[in-house]
C-alpha cells in the first residue's frame, strides 16, 4: 500500500510515526510523506522537509506564506498526477485543511483520512465542517468526537495512541534534598525557544539556591534548536546542564520538569514524571488568545480531566521565580500528582488504542 502522511510539527511527526508502525503490523506499506526527522527516522521518505513551518498565531503565519504556499502547490500536483492509496493528513490544520479542499477542487478522488484534526479545544465549527467535507476524520480526543456529532458530522473515536507507546516509570522516591535532575523543555517553535528558554535556566538557577547539586537536562527539538541552546549558554555563567535531543528519555530520567504546554506534557503526565507547564505568548497573539480561547486550562492533562492536574504558569505568570518554586515543590513531593496521572491514563481511552486507530485508517482506505 502507498500512503502519503502530511505533517508540519514534532507533535504531529511522533502520531503519524507511530501510526505508521501500527499500520505496518498488518500490511506492508510504501510510504512518502512531509517531515522531518521523525518521520524519515520512521521510515518514511521525506519528499518536503517541514522544519521551522510551524508557527504560532497569525503573525508568525504571514511569515511563513512565502515559503509553505508554493510547497503545498507542488505538492497537491503531485499527489494529483500519482495518487497513493491514502492520504494521511495529520493535525496542522492552518495547511492540511487547505490542501485537502485544494487537493477535491483538483479532482482527486483517492481516500483521505484526517487524524488527529485541528481546533480540537477551540471547538470551531467552521474548521469541522471544512474537514468534514473533503476527509475521513478520526480524533483522538472524546471530546472532539462529542463537538462534531452536536454539528451532526462524522468523525469516529477510539481513543489516544500515546498510552500505548507510554508506560508509566516505576514510582521514584524524591530525590536527595540538595540534588535531584530536573528536565526542561522550551517548546519546538522558534518563537517558543526564544520566550522560554531564558526563563527556564532562570528557573533552573533558583532551584540551585536551595539544592547545589540539582542539575537539568535541555531538550532541543531540532538541529536549530541545539544551536540556539548552545548560544544561549554561552553567554550566561556555567550550570551543571546538558543539551538533550530525545525528550522522552529526559522525561523519564528526570525528577521533575518544567515544559512548555504541548504534548510533551501529556508524554511526561504518561510517564508519571512530576511536572509544571508554562507559556508565553507575544502581546499581540495574547490578545488574540484572550478573544478566541475561554477554557479554563491549555494543557493537555488539564483539559482531559477539567481539573488543575499540572500547574499552569501562563505568561505574567512564567516568571522564574514561580517556575522554580513549583519545581521545588515536585521535587520535595513527586507522588503529589501519581494518582492524578493514574486517572488521566484510564481516561484517554484503551490502551490498545493505536493498534485500532491504525485498523481504522487502513479499514479507510478500502471505502468507497
Amino acid at each position: 500500500m502507498r500512503v502519503f502522511f502530511s505533517t508540519g510539527e514534532p507533535s504531529g511527526e511522533i502520531l503519524a510515526a507511530d501510526l505508521l508502525g501500527a499500520m505496518r503490523n498488518r500490511v506492508t506499506i510504501d510510504a512518502e510523506g512531509l517531515g522531518d526527522e521523525r518521520l524519515r527516522s520512521a521510515g518514511v521518505r521525506i519528499v518536503q522537509r517541514t522544519r521551522g513551518w510551524s508557527t504560532l498565531g497569525i503573525f508568525e503565519a504571514l511569515g511563513m506564506l512565502p515559503r509553505v504556499v508554493p510547497a503545498g502547490l507542488r505538492l497537491a500536483l503531485a499527489l494529483r498526477r500519482a495518487p497513493p492509496d491514502l492520504l494521511v493528513l495529520v493535525d496542522f490544520g492552518a495547511f492540511n485543511v487547505r490542501l485537502a479542499h485544494l487537493l477535491r477542487r483538483l479532482g482527486y478522488r483517492a481516500p483521505i483520512v484526517y487524524y488527529a484534526p485541528p481546533s480540537a479545544w477551540l471547538d470551531s465549527a467552521k474548521r469541522a465542517r471544512a474537514v468534514a467535507r473533503v476527509a475521513d476524520a478520526l480524533t483522538i480526543f472524546a471530546h472532539q468526537a462529542a463537538f462534531y456529532r452536536s454539528l451532526r458530522l462524522p468523525i469516529a473515536y477510539v481513543g489516544h495512541p500515546l498510552p500505548s507507546t507510554i508506560a508509566p516509570r516505576p514510582p521514584r522516591a524524591a530525590p536527595p534534598a540538595g540534588g535531584g535532575l530536573v528536565a526542561l523543555l522550551p517548546g519546538s517553535r522558534a518563537g517558543e525557544i526564544a520566550r522560554h528558554t531564558p526563563r527556564l535556566l532562570d528557573a533552573f538557577e533558583r532551584v540551585r539556591r536551595t539544592r547545589p547539586d540539582a542539575r537539568a537536562v535541555l531538550v532541543a527539538a531540532n538541529d536549530d534548536a541545539q544551536r540556539d541552546a548552545e548560544h544561549t549558554l554561552a553567554l550566561r555563567s556555567p550550570l551543571p546542564l546538558e543539551i538533550v535531543r530525545d525528550a522522552r528519555t529526559a522525561l523519564r530520567d528526570a525528577d521533575a520538569a518544567a515544559i512548555a504546554s504541548g504534548t510533551a506534557v501529556l508524554e511526561a503526565a504518561l510517564l508519571e514524571t512530576p511536572a509544571v507547564a508554562l507559556y508565553v505568548l507575544t502581546e499581540a497573539q495574547m490578545k488574540i488568545a484572550r478573544r478566541v480561547y475561554r477554557r479554563p486550562y491549555i494543557t493537555l492533562p488539564n483539559l482531559v480531566l477539567d481539573e488543575p492536574l499540572v500547574p499552569e504558569l501562563v505568561q505574567d505568570a512564567a516568571t522564574p521565580e514561580a517556575i522554580g518554586a513549583a519545581l521545588e515543590r515536585l521535587l520535595a513531593s513527586p507522588e503529589t500528582q501519581r494518582d492524578g496521572y493514574a486517572r488521566l491514563r484510564a481516561a484517554l481511552g484503551p490502551p490498545d488504542a493505536l493498534q485500532r486507530n491504525a485498523d481504522w485508517v487502513l479499514a479507510a482506505a478500502k471505502r468507497p
